[in-house]
This record gives C-alpha cells, sequence and structure tokens, in this order.
C-alpha cells in the first residue's frame, strides 16, 4: 500500500481525521483555486478541480466560499498567486519521501519542510532522489470484510483496473490515472465500499518499520500534514498490524 493511503488508515485508528477543520479548508480552497488557474473553472471539463470541489464538499464547505475560490484562481476575483511545488526526501529506516506543495512563499515553505523533516530523523534531498520509486496511479481501498472477491474483481477489471491486490484487511484496486473515475464509479455502483479513493504516488518496493523508526515515521507524516503549504505526503513504508495498534492506542 502507498504510504499515502498507509497513513490514512493510521489516521482513521489514531482518531486523528477529525481534527482541524479549519486547516482542511485551507488545503482544499487552495487546491480548488490551482486546479481552476490550469484547468478552468468549469467542474464538468476539470477532473482536477472535480475532484477538490467533492473533497470540499465532504468537509460541509460553504458552496460560496467553494465558488470564491474557483473565481480567484480563474482570475475573476483577485487572490493569492499560488505555485505547485514537489519536494523529496528520506525518512526515518531510508524511508523513499515525496511531498505536494502549494506555497506563495517557497523560501519559508522549504525552511519549513526541512525543519520538519530534520526533527523527526530525516532529511531533506535533491529533485529526482526518489522520485524514480513512485508510480502515479489511481488507489481504491475496500476492507475486506462481507466482500465477495470474485465479483470485486470482475467488476474492477471489466471497468479498466489494472489490478486487485490482497493486502491483509483490505482490497487494493490500482488503475492508470486516465481510468480511475470510471472504475470508481463502476466499483460504487456495485455496492463496494472504499475506505480510500484517490489518484496516487504507488511505491515499487516498500520500507517495514518497527519500534522508534515506526513512530518517528507517525510524527514525521504528521507534523508534515500539519504544515499549511504541503498538500500531499506520500512515503513507501509500511508498518505491522500489532504495531500500528500499539501505536494507535
Amino acid at each position: 500500500m502507498s504510504g499515502h493511503s498507509k497513513w490514512s488508515t493510521i489516521k482513521r485508528k489514531k482518531g486523528a481525521a477529525d481534527a482541524k477543520r479549519g486547516k482542511a479548508f485551507t488545503k482544499i480552497i487552495k487546491e480548488i483555486m490551482v486546479a481552476a488557474r490550469f484547468g478552468g473553472g468549469d467542474v464538468n471539463a476539470n477532473p482536477r478541480l472535480r475532484t477538490a470541489v467533492l473533497a470540499a464538499k465532504s468537509e460541509n464547505m460553504p458552496k460560496d466560499n467553494i465558488d470564491r475560490a474557483i473565481k480567484k484562481g480563474t482570475g475573476e476575483l483577485e487572490g493569492v498567486n499560488y505555485e505547485e511545488l514537489t519536494y523529496e526526501g528520506y525518512g526515518p529506516g531510508g524511508v523513499a519521501m515525496m511531498l505536494e506543495v502549494v506555497t506563495d512563499n517557497k523560501n519559508r515553505t522549504v525552511a519549513d519542510v526541512r525543519h520538519i523533516f530534520s526533527k523527526y530523523n530525516g532529511s531533506l534531498g535533491e529533485n529526482g532522489c526518489v522520485s524514480w520509486m513512485f508510480e502515479k496511479k489511481g488507489l481504491i481501498v475496500i476492507e475486506k470484510s462481507g466482500v465477495d472477491e470474485d465479483r470485486l474483481i470482475e467488476v474492477a477489471l471489466d471497468a479498466g483496473a489494472l489490478d486487485v491486490k490482497d493486502s491483509r484487511k483490505e482490497f487494493e484496486v490500482t488503475t492508470d490515472p486516465a481510468s480511475f473515475e470510471e472504475v470508481k464509479k463502476a466499483v460504487e455502483a456495485a455496492g463496494f465500499k472504499h475506505s480510500y479513493a484517490e489518484v496516487t504516488m504507488v511505491a515499487q518496493s516498500t520500507v517495514h518499520l518497527s519500534g522508534k523508526e515506526a513512530e518517528q515515521m507517525l510524527k514525521l507524516m504528521e507534523a508534515l500534514e500539519d504544515s499549511d503549504d504541503v498538500t500531499k505526503v506520500y512515503g513507501n513504508f509500511d508498518i505491522a498490524e500489532e504495531e500500528m495498534e500499539r501505536l494507535s492506542a
């Protein structure tokens, strides 16, 4: 499983997913503005904007806030000029990490990110140092309980999925980014409920963490996601189920 979806699972176990609604609003508004700037303000013609608006609605963001963010992105209203950046580095235990950032001040952001990495036994690296270890794919995670595996495989592959993998307590459906929406809709229409569904960066290999390194990794992920400018964090780590239970307690 990709580090980002792994972290999503851990956050649910930690009870941290319901935190900081205002911070979530800030990040979603930034994403709406950037998506509208690069792809236009029509949600039907701009898949990235559509995804951002759906995320805003899932957080119960008022419609006026969404509309204002779109208009700021397209230039109809005056707004901050945000820049998209990608940072790469290493976490505890040599975990490869990639960060997606949206900022109006990259000097401030890089200083903040470097400080967070060093605080939790990681290091910020040069561009290209770990990106070769990740592939952009659609990822849909479905909990196993009550799921007919054969039916899920049939539905997912018929809709264009690349693979359906059995991963402990979950099934992972991977797709080409272009096929993600179609596969997701087919899976939902067939009655399968997902716990995670995004176009994400999937690691080609995984570093298994335990003990102090696992604890430091979780703290690093939490601190990075708590940064106003960091929108996505990816890492090629895995943590054993029993270790997750201990750290989530």
